[in-house]
């Protein structure tokens, strides 16, 4: 096997101490880059407004005020903004995941006559930047194709864009394609149908890499921006990404630091608690027999 470093470098005393002193040093400044913006934001919030204004900046807080997160969740009513963000995702996933596992096990394993043709149309879809969508996609919501509604305001306007991933349905139909076609046959020779056979054969099989795109698109969503501040005008409705910008200018800086800490940390706990499936799902791409 072909490596960046040979295998007889690696065996000698010197090779084994220039490997590890370079992956230890690599390792820490990749460790140091990625800890030291979460510590800049973290301890930004527990100082108070002037010092967070001064300049030089102070690396260590000249007097600590923790209540700071807790004003910062009273005062700016962080908890209805929550609600909004939670309720925007939950409906996204749901329906995300509603609409992409059967298309993807369509496309995977029923083999529709255009089949490729559409999986062509839907990949090309990426190859456009997303601002270049944004107006197109803008004015279907004003004017729902058919129904002739606007939803404008409404979560659908973020549910029914985000329920059209193409990456999504990319990924688990790549993944079905490794679910062996004999055992779907052993269902269908019981009688099972299509829908029978994805919902008890498929998607057990495919935990793995359901929870990587449940997870992906999950913080994507959170950590979206301009597409609700486009399509939910009424500050109300607004989640707290959006709402956060809204109150920028009006609200004291360590504040707005400390409710920026806040929104970040469901992320950060979904990510600690699902980095397995992350990992897992990514490196799954066959069966064992």
């Amino acid at each position: 096997m072909r490596t960046l470093v040979r295998p007889a470098v690696l065996r000698t005393t010197r090779g084994r101490l220039v490997y590890w002193s370079l992956l230890v040093v690599v390792l820490l400044l990749f460790t140091i880059a990625f800890i030291i913006p979460l510590y800049w934001m973290v301890t930004g919030g527990m100082k108070s407004s002037p010092e967070v204004a001064r300049n030089p900046p102070t690396y260590i807080p000249e007097e600590w005020h923790p209540g700071n997160y807790s004003d910062a969740w009273d005062q700016l009513e962080l908890a209805r903004y929550f609600g909004n963000t939670v309720m925007l995702i939950g409906g996204a996933w749901l329906l995300g995941l509603a609409v992409q596992l059967p298309a993807a096990y369509a496309l995977s394993k029923l083999r529709p006559r255009f089949g490729n043709v559409v999986l062509g149309l839907m990949l090309i879809t990426l190859m456009v930047p997303a601002t270049a969508l944004l107006i197109p996609t803008y004015l279907t919501v004003t004017d729902v194709p058919i129904f002739g509604a606007n939803l404008i305001n409404s979560p659908a306007a973020v549910w029914l864009p985000a329920a059209a991933n193409a990456f999504n349905i990319y990924v688990l139909k790549n993944f079905f394609d490794q679910i062996p076609d004999e055992l779907l046959d052993a269902a269908r020779i019981d009688g099972a149908g299509a829908f029978t056979t994805m919902w008890r054969i498929t998607l057990p099989l495919s935990r793995p890499i359901i929870a990587v795109v449940s997870i992906l698109s999950i913080t994507a969503l959170w950590r979206d921006f301009l597409w609700p501040l486009v399509v939910l005008p009424d500050p109300a409705k607004q989640p707290i990404t959006v709402y956060l910008q809204r109150i920028a200018d009006s609200t004291s800086l360590n504040m707005l630091i400390a409710g920026m800490v806040l929104a970040s940390i469901p992320l950060v706990v979904i990510f600690l608690i699902f980095q397995r499936h992350i990992l897992s799902g990514l490196t799954a791409g066959s069966l064992k027999g």
